[in-house]
């Protein structure tokens, strides 16, 4: 008897419950947009537009951009064969008057051949066989090739077969360049490697090589074991922060998603956050401070690409808004990527790279580019705030059906022929 009485009063209250649901909204949603979330009913659509995005209008959102290309001047790809290429730029840094970047620097004899066919000459990968390059700039647009900041050691060090995919930190007055460092050639099980570091007074050099691993692979069976990707250092409540990607899971099933490690000395220790991974999506790692908290250019790869994500307290990453053409491994100009600023100014510019940038399988490399945004509190542009571009027809039809696509839909259509001329 008191489990019936139970339901009944279980009932009354939904019902009640319900009736108060239809009392709040007796009046159809504001034909204004109300700029405080009003106290009614929503669909979970219009909750998201008070709780995640800072505006239902992308134009009045700070970190909603779009991205606009410049090709570089200064860069010589001996004429497109494959055999040079520049990639995975660092953060650009301003330093006595002009800008540094450092890059993943391929020169060979052949283009990639893959890991079956590689040797100590003739590479796997586009980022095989590579050291650490770099070049200046008084522009941003016109560089200046300095030539090797960085050399792969000597075997069996950190880094012997090749040094990638670096990144710059400034720390009391000294440099450090962060990169993965290859013992065995990419694709020979995967892209197994860890993070190593070189240091400098100058970032003209010459860098001394730390010749241990700074970030190491996580244990047997943790999501990080096999490879440490592109390290990216900033610098948060007076310690070093390195946001970098792991690649999990076996092939074809590949996860890509993003880490954190701390460590209170450019050398290490570095611990890694207990949270891991925190952003669930994206290539490369591009991050800059962005008011009290940290911004993220999540392109590529996961359930959230295409979003530029946001975390208040440097951890928990929310989508903060959703855009297109997305540059590829952002390397953008952070002015206050190591003031431990509390109000991060944000980014409008920076170098990104083209992967094989000629089409050309056979001829594989990829080229530096610019890119240009606004995702910053000091500038306001409104073309890079449009959020209904119109790309010209070529761009649609450049992402055309293969042949493998043509062939299925001409069955599909043969058989659909076939089953009505039998009826």
């Amino acid at each position: 008897m008191l489990k019936i009485v139970f339901s009944l009063m279980l009932l009354l209250l939904v019902s009640i419950a319900c009736s108060e649901k239809e009392t709040n909204n007796k009046s159809g949603f504001p034909f204004v947009l109300p700029k405080e979330k009003p106290d009614r009913d929503m669909s979970a659509a219009m909750e998201r537009i008070y709780t995640d995005y800072e505006s239902p209008q992308p134009q009045n959102n700070e970190l909603f951009s779009q991205f606009k290309y410049t090709e570089l001047k200064g860069f010589d790809y001996n004429n497109n064969d494959g055999t040079i290429s520049r990639r995975d730029p660092s953060k650009i840094l301003f330093h006595n008057g002009k800008y540094y970047v450092w890059y993943t620097y391929r020169n060979t004899p052949t283009p990639p051949q893959g890991a079956a066919n590689c040797n100590d000459t003739i590479p796997s990968s586009d980022w095989d066989l590579s050291d650490i390059w770099y070049a200046t700039s008084a522009d941003g647009f016109n560089w200046e090739e300095q030539g090797m900041a960085i050399a792969r050691p000597e075997k069996p060090l950190v880094g012997w077969r090749s040094i990638t995919t670096t990144d710059i930190l400034k720390w009391k007055g000294k440099f450090y360049l962060y990169y993965q460092g290859f013992m065995e050639a990419s694709g020979k099980r995967g892209d197994d490697c860890p993070v190593a570091v070189s240091y400098a007074d100058s970032p003209d050099g010459p860098w001394t090589p730390y010749n241990k691993i700074i970030i190491p692979n996580g244990e047997e069976g943790e999501w990080d074991q096999y490879s440490i990707h592109d390290p990216y250092p900033l610098v948060h409540n007076g310690k070093i922060y390195i946001y970098y990607k792991s690649d999990f899971g076996e092939k074809p099933h590949l996860v890509r998603m993003q880490g954190l490690a701390i460590a209170e000395n450019p050398l290490g220790p570095f611990t890694k956050h207990p949270l891991n991974p925190l952003i669930t999506s994206g290539h490369e790692t591009s991050l800059f401070p962005f008011k009290e908290g940290v911004a993220a250019l999540v392109y590529k790869d996961g359930p959230e690409h295409n979003t530029i994500q946001y975390a208040q307290d440097w951890v928990n990453f929310e989508i903060a808004s959703i855009t297109e053409l997305m540059p590829y491994a952002a390397a953008p100009f952070v002015p206050d990527a190591f003031d431990d600023t509390k109000d991060g100014r944000g980014i409008t510019w920076g170098i990104a790279h083209f992967i094989n940038a000629t089409g050309n399988w056979n001829k594989y490399c990829s080229k530096l580019v610019r890119f240009d945004c606004d995702l910053s509190q000091d500038i306001h542009d409104p073309e890079m705030k449009q959020h209904r571009v119109n790309h010209k027809p070529d761009v649609y039809y450049r992402q055309k059906l293969s042949k493998k696509q043509l062939l299925r839909i001409e069955q599909e259509n043969h058989q659909l022929i076939q089953v009505s001329g039998l009826k």
